[in-house]
């Protein structure tokens, strides 16, 4: 296993178990929570439901016997341990509930249902009932656990005896049934728990395979490899994953966007610059400093070559730029008004014939200054290859959502294999259109058409001229990355 694998997959584990971890710390607080409030609640409810069945029981006792006839023989009671027997015998005990009589403090009577502890023969319980006065209700902690009783004295006319009977409930055996539930939904949260346990596993680990990814593919992004994207596994509405997704996707586009323009400014600057910086060294090396002659013009040719290097430092930055957000400051223009404003300027680049050839009298959303730039690029580019007195025709107009501005030029056009090529940095025509330039206008011009969602267009035939068209939207909208522009020089 590689050395950079195994860090992953901890981290990752590490992410899963945390998520697994709060999650059953949840579901587990929330089993116990519900559990004991359920609990508590059916022991509350039972608890009542005792207090009023020795309630209803000693009522029930008073009902038979207030009358002071014995029901099975219709004659008056003889005495309170008559009284009591029939009590405690027609009244049928239920489960956990047991009847007691007692006469003078001493045990006389008790119901048939069996019980967990005899307390008839618990002395304690005897001293703590058989004597009352009053009726009286409480709790007594026996051998088998709370006991939950009513005694109330029981007294007939004509005799002295004192009589007691007893309504008592084995709470804890009567708890068993909700007991015996709580653990069964303990029982049933712990399967829950686990059941929720391998589903947040799995969840888990599809939720953080974006994060996986993301790990992996930053690993795979070196110097020399910018290309690699994390795969996106779906894109729904409201996906914080896939968002993070595309925006890290999004933000790697930006780098290598970045570093390749960085890399192609070096590179052409290193290209470029090589050759005017040898010319400059091997002037330097063989000048003649007693020379006056030979001192003024290696001088003269060093200025010369500094200033090149100068003018192509500044249009490699402008081309650098132009692949930034930031380089147009588009606003309303009026494009006639811009058109009229070009043509005035380019008038004072040579001798020839400058026509105003159209207007497009429309308003539209462009950098006034950049679209200048490319105009006016374009016609100093007419003037170098048409002669004194030559026809260039500079103008603008309308179409379905876009604005052109075209320069046309009468000198000897472009070669049908330049077409290709005449765009691309550095880029001189061939014999018929040669520059001495760097070669770098007509790239400034596809760049600022491109930078406002547009192109330029060549339309030319050799010997007849050539026409440079900047198509741009009538409002700027930066294309794609990747976008080219279509034409050639």
């Amino acid at each position: 296993m590689s050395p950079t694998v195994a860090p992953r997959r901890r981290g990752s584990s590490t992410a899963r178990a945390r998520i697994l971890g709060w999650l059953l710390l949840l579901v587990l607080a929330a089993v116990a929570v519900l559990t004991l409030v359920t609990w508590r609640l059916s022991v509350a409810d039972v608890d009542s439901r005792m207090d009023d069945a020795l309630r209803t029981e000693v009522e029930e006792f008073g009902t038979l016997t207030e009358s002071g006839i014995d029901p099975a023989t219709g004659q008056p009671f003889t005495g309170v341990d008559q009284v009591l027997n029939v009590a405690i015998t027609y009244n049928l005990a239920r489960p956990n509930e047991k009847f007691l009589g007692y006469v003078d403090g001493t045990f006389a009577y008790q119901s048939r249902q069996q019980a967990p502890v005899l307390l008839a023969n618990d002395p304690a319980f005897t001293d703590l009932v058989a004597g009352v006065r009053e009726p009286k209700e409480g709790r007594y902690e026996s051998a088998a656990g709370e006991v939950r009783y009513l005694a109330v004295p029981v007294r007939l006319d004509g005799d002295a005896r004192q009589g007691v009977i007893v309504a008592a409930y084995f709470a804890d055996q009567e708890r068993d049934g909700v007991n015996d539930i709580a653990r069964l939904m303990l029982l049933a949260g712990v399967g829950t728990v686990l059941l929720a346990a391998a589903g947040a596993w799995i969840v888990a680990g599809r939720i953080l395979r974006p994060l996986r990814d993301i790990t992996v593919t930053a690993r795979s992004i070196t110097d020399t490899e910018l290309s690699r994207r994390i795969p996106q596994r779906g894109d729904r509405p409201g996906d914080e994953i896939g968002e993070l997704v595309n925006t890290v996707n999004a933000m790697l586009d930006r780098v290598e966007r970045a570093v390749a323009v960085q890399r192609r400014f070096v590179d052409d600057a290193g290209h470029e610059l090589r050759t005017p910086i040898t010319i400059v060294r091997g002037h330097l090396e063989v000048l003649d400093p007693a020379d006056p002659e030979d001192v003024a013009s290696t001088v003269a040719l060093v200025d010369d070559e500094l200033s090149r290097m100068n003018r192509m430092v500044s249009d490699l930055l402008l081309l650098a730029r132009s692949e930034q957000p930031e380089f147009l400051r588009a606003e309303p223009v009026d494009v006639a008004a811009l058109t009229e404003s070009i043509v005035e300027k380019v008038t004072g680049l040579g001798q020839r014939q400058w026509v105003l050839d159209g207007l497009a009298r429309v308003e539209a959303v462009l950098d006034p200054q950049r679209i200048t730039q490319a105009v006016v690029a374009l016609a100093d580019n007419a003037a170098r290859h048409t002669p004194d007195g030559g026809r260039i025709a500079v103008g603008s107009e309308q179409a379905a959502g876009v604005v052109r501005f075209h320069v046309a030029d009468s000198g000897p056009g472009v070669a049908e294999a330049d077409r290709d090529r005449i765009f691309e940095r550095f880029a001189r025509g061939g014999a018929g259109r040669r520059t001495e330039g760097a070669g770098l206008g007509l790239s400034i011009v596809r760049a600022i058409a491109t930078a406002h969602g547009g192109r330029v267009v060549l339309d030319s035939e050799p010997g007849h001229g050539a026409t440079f068209t900047v198509e741009v939207p009538t409002v700027a909208a930066p294309p794609p990355p990747g976008r080219h522009t279509e034409g050639g020089r």
